[in-house]
């Protein structure tokens, strides 16, 4: 089960202890005895759902997690997961618990936040996450620049098409292709990825170039596996397929690209790759596709940081250049 905490608030100290003694379950928890370090790993358990997913999200094992939350209950002297063959189901009592330990962990950051950004010299380490794609093909070229322009501020990129959590702490900065609705982000809209249909020319010269949306079904398809973006999209230019038509399937991004590059087949990907390898063209350039918008995101209490503010305006000045796309190239006939 996945649980999703929709609103961060940070709160003063006196506050969170008000709305924890509101909750008249112990007063065990009260005392000097209370472990408050026990609290990320209940709220890791609650948002995903087990105690080894919990623990990879903490970088932990599942056996300290397990010891965690049985720490938790005996303090609190209640039930705060019913454990189910698919994992952890919380309690009601866990769920009313949810927001002030949420609201708990915010504070805690936020006073974190708040004292690694004073005093800082333009210089210092940024944390920034992104997706496969633009950690790998994207942003490298934008990141020496920055190199040459800030030489004292070292970059760690870290590179996945999860969703990173700038409440925690994961990235100091994020490159989202979904815009994030908490108000404590400050988000830049840098411009849409625009996607396109392509193939090998070796490819194209064996089993010609497809010149109708039909043709596509005629040829060797390049799919996801597990994920339903193409067939949807298929879907929605009124061709349903099913994963049978895609000879090859995979969902990681790189695999995805070096097997278009490959001749494979056809497939799906952003035009910005194009640029890459001048034997990869674009086929059906009329075919409507839809745009990935790229949202630019910031913790708000960080965004004031020396180091951070550099990042993320050199960021903001030069990807939306690099998000232009290509020219189609000339078909091959």
């Amino acid at each position: 089960m996945s649980f999703r905490v929709t609103q961060a608030v940070i709160v003063e100290s006196s506050v969170t202890l008000h709305n924890w003694r509101s909750i008249h379950i112990s007063n065990s928890f009260l005392n000097t005895s209370f472990d408050w370090r026990l609290i990320p790993s209940f709220l890791a358990a609650l948002e995903h759902g087990s105690l080894l997913g919990a623990a990879r999200a903490l970088r932990s094992s599942q056996p300290t997690l397990g010891r965690h939350i049985a720490e938790l209950e005996g303090q609190l002297g209640v039930v705060l997961f019913e454990r189910t063959g698919r994992g952890l189901k919380p309690t009601p009592m866990a769920l009313q618990l949810a927001g002030s330990a949420q609201a708990m962990e915010d504070g805690a950051h936020a006073l974190r936040r708040s004292v690694s950004g004073a005093s800082e010299q333009v210089r210092g380490t940024v944390r920034l996450s992104a997706s496969q794609p633009v950690a790998c093909y994207l942003l490298p070229p934008v990141l020496a620049g920055l190199r040459r322009a800030w030489p004292e501020i070292q970059i760690e990129l870290v590179v996945s098409n999860e969703i990173s959590n700038l409440l925690r702490r994961e990235a100091d900065i994020a490159l989202r292709m979904l815009r994030p609705e908490q108000s404590s982000l400050v988000t830049r809209h840098l411009g849409d990825v625009a996607l396109c249909a392509c193939a090998h020319r070796d490819y194209l010269q064996r089993h010609g170039t497809p010149r109708h949306l039909e043709d596509l079904l005629t040829h060797e398809l390049i799919g996801a596996d597990r994920h339903e973006a193409v067939l949807r999209g298929f879907l929605d230019l009124g061709q349903p397929v099913t994963p049978e038509h895609f000879a090859f399937r995979t969902d990681d991004l790189i695999a995805y690209w070096e097997a278009v590059r490959a001749g494979l087949g056809v497939g799906f990907v952003a035009r910005y790759l194009l640029r890459l390898d001048a034997q990869v063209q674009e086929v059906l350039a009329g075919m409507p596709l839809p745009t990935l918008p790229i949202w630019l995101t910031v913790h708000r209490e960080i965004s004031g940081s020396r180091p951070i503010r550099a990042v993320y305006d050199f960021l903001a000045g030069h990807l939306p250049a690099a998000l232009a796309p290509t020219e189609p190239a000339p078909p091959t006939h």
